[in-house]
């Protein structure tokens, strides 16, 4: 009796597999005819039947068995008072982040570092000049910061030439310090990651600057003083 039971299980597990295989392939189909130009990373079931989670790069979507219909929010767990999709969304700038790459950001390290965050900037941003003016009090604190460019002003504006300029310095730390501190320096031009990291920012929907994104992939918009800073990064580690 249990032999048969076990066939049965697994016959069920095989068909649910099988409609999942299909559901993706007809996902995936959908997706790739009316928007082509979209790079499906991952297609899985979500928490609601019917509905699944497509991920692409940084972003999460949800569509329908069929392929038909896409929906762009949130997901939320009602009973729990938990929003599932953020939960995603930090794996997902994660590795976004580790794919850009460390040797494609500007790094400011400590002498020995407890933290790392990565930081959208703004070169004329006032929050941002405040920011870096307390370097000193960051790295003290054993924070590694990670810059990537985003000029709020968009792409070949004083702002986007200045960061250019930064990338392309001899060196990038030094130049980025004056430049904050609204120091002229040299304009130079050269391969960068600049507009990779703005499209970055956009996957992110960075509204502002700077914004803060901690090693788990948390979001803290806006400027942190460095001890409330860790504070915020040790709840991370003793959720309670």
């Amino acid at each position: 009796m249990r032999k048969v039971i076990n066939i049965a299980a697994l016959a069920l597990l095989g068909l649910a597999l099988s409609t999942a295989n299909a559901d993706e392939a007809a996902i995936r189909a959908s997706m790739t005819k009316s928007m082509p130009a979209v790079k499906i990373d991952s297609v899985k079931p979500s928490e609601v039947k019917g509905l699944y989670e497509v991920v692409v790069g940084a972003n999460i979507f949800y569509v329908s068995e069929d392929g038909k219909y896409l929906l762009q929010g949130r997901l939320v767990d009602v009973a729990a008072r938990k929003d599932l999709t953020e939960a995603k969304l930090n794996g997902t700038r994660k590795l976004a982040i580790e794919k850009i790459g460390v040797a494609n950001m500007i790094v400011f390290k400590p002498k020995v570092s407890k933290y790392t965050v990565t930081i959208f900037t703004d070169i004329d941003c006032g929050y941002c000049r405040k920011l870096h003016s307390e370097m000193d009090q960051y790295l003290a604190q054993g924070i590694t910061i990670q810059y990537l460019f985003f000029p709020r002003s968009g792409k070949d504006t004083e702002s986007y030439t200045k960061a250019v300029s930064v990338w392309c310095a001899d060196d990038r730390n030094a130049a980025l310090t004056a430049a904050k501190k609204d120091q002229k320096i040299p304009a130079k031009t050269c391969d960068n990651p600049i507009d990779e990291h703005m499209q970055l920012g956009a996957d992110f929907d960075v509204k502002g600057t700077p914004m803060i994104i901690s090693e788990s992939g948390n979001i803290y918009p806006g400027y942190l003083p460095a001890k409330q800073l860790v504070e915020a990064l040790e709840s991370e580690k003793d959720p309670k």
